[in-house]
């Protein structure tokens, strides 16, 4: 794609060649938008900010939030298929809990930020 010429000067420096590349990489902000669009709906947020201090079940998750269970399991499904949570199964109990990833602590961090809430010591 030709360059467009701006009625004026602007600063270009040595970091806009590095910038235009990460720019082409459609893929990598298509992946953020996706994690985000997971976080769009507050009861995720909930879910995951629970999940981050305590590994639960649905049974659990839904007595804590006063939901039905396949009203969670609708929240839970999005939230394992991009990478946010884990899972185990014990018997016939499935336990969900935060995956250990640089993003899901930065997630996790962010959430306590906007909300000026702090993780409950254990």
């Amino acid at each position: 794609m030709e360059q467009a010429k701006l009625p004026h000067r602007h600063r270009e420096g040595p970091q806009t060649e590095l910038i235009q590349e990460q720019l082409n990489h459609v893929d990598y902000f298509q992946t953020v938008a996706e994690v985000f669009k997971q976080l769009g709906d507050s009861t995720r947020i909930r879910i995951f900010w629970l999940l981050c201090h305590q590994e639960k079940c649905v049974l659990k998750i839904s007595d804590m939030l006063n939901m039905s269970s396949p009203a969670v399991s609708h929240h839970l499904r999005p939230l394992k298929n991009s990478g946010l949570i884990v899972c185990r199964r014990e018997g016939k109990e499935v336990y969900y809990r935060a995956a250990d990833t640089e993003q899901g602590r930065l997630l996790h961090q962010m959430i306590e930020q906007v909300m000026e809430i702090t993780c409950p010591k254990l």
